[in-house]
């Protein structure tokens, strides 16, 4: 196999993730802390914004990208974002789970059981 042909379909391209794409765009922009607080106040007011079918779609790409740069460092992870993907966020580590849990509709911090007796 070419280099090339061993890409296919897990290159990150603008093309290959245009849901996810345009979610950055018009929500990781360089505003977004003023406009929505977090990465997860961002993605949850996407979520009350995007219709069923736009939501499950940015979500599936958004686990798609993850799932293709899990073995990635953070830093190439957010070169990714910002040059192919279009957003103006730089994630932490633990923003990727963060984001993830709310697209479920999760909240990213839990109580302990414990804590609620």
């Amino acid at each position: 196999m070419t280099p090339s042909s061993q890409k296919g379909n897990h290159e990150i391209t603008a093309n290959t993730f245009p849901a996810l794409r345009s979610f950055f765009r018009g929500y990781f922009h360089e505003d977004m802390a003023e406009e929505y607080g977090t990465l997860e106040e961002a993605v949850q007011a996407f979520c009350e914004d995007a219709d069923t079918n736009e939501r499950k779609t940015v979500a599936g790409e958004w686990n798609r990208f993850v799932a293709q740069t899990k073995a990635q460092s953070i830093g190439a992870i957010n070169k990714i974002m910002t040059e192919k993907l279009g957003s103006a966020c730089r994630l932490q580590p633990e923003d990727i789970q963060k984001i993830s849990l709310a697209f479920e509709g999760k909240p990213a911090h839990r109580q302990e059981s414990w804590e609620e007796e």
